[in-house]
């Protein structure tokens, strides 16, 4: 019987730096996978998907996450709603993939991880961090979005890893450099 991959996860706020954390894991051998990608598969793909979202919201926002994203981020209800949709196929998806990788080490960008109670799924987390004025300009209009997120220090404090993405691509990828050595250890 194949070992399982030891699962982790990548989580931390808009615009910290999951994304290039994943990517320099990804090069230094790890399998990776993104949630976000699999929700905009989803969205895409998913047959019941497209059609809940055509019968709550209609044709036009079948085909365009922009349209997605102007309704559930004025409406609460809407985005439960969507995310009540979306969380148990993107949960299904990832833990298939993570059941079919055949690799010492699996890395899923999770960005809702603790708010959904993911991180009992992994074995160990990487929390990614960055300070608000630095995630303000890689990405407008956080405030509204993050209101509904854990605040980074209680993800930190959850976490195995952590990491404050304040400095260069290089210090992001050497920190993933010695975390991808530590667990290659385990």
């Amino acid at each position: 019987m194949a070992r399982r991959p030891l699962a982790v996860a990548i989580t931390g706020g808009i615009a910290a730096g999951k994304s290039e954390a994943l990517e320099a894991f990804s090069r230094y051998g790890a399998a990776t996978l993104s949630a976000d990608e699999i929700v905009h598969d989803l969205l895409a793909d998913d047959a019941e998907v497209r059609a809940a979202i055509r019968e709550r919201w209609g044709d036009a926002a079948v085909d365009d996450r922009g349209r997605i994203g102007e309704i559930v981020f004025r409406d609460r209800a809407e985005l439960d709603w969507l995310e009540q949709l979306l969380h148990p196929k993107t949960r299904a998806a990832a833990d298939a993939w993570l059941a079919s990788v055949d690799a010492p080490l699996a890395v899923v960008e999770v960005p809702l991880l603790y708010e959904t109670g993911g991180e009992s799924r992994f074995d160990a987390v990487v929390v990614v961090t960055a300070p608000p004025e630095v995630r303000e300009e890689r990405r407008t209009g956080l405030a509204e979005r993050e209101a509904r997120l854990l605040p980074d220090d209680e993800k930190v404090r959850r976490a195995d890893y952590a990491f404050v993405n304040d400095g260069s691509l290089e210090d992001l990828d050497a920190f993933v450099g010695k975390v991808f050595e530590a667990l290659c250890m385990r």
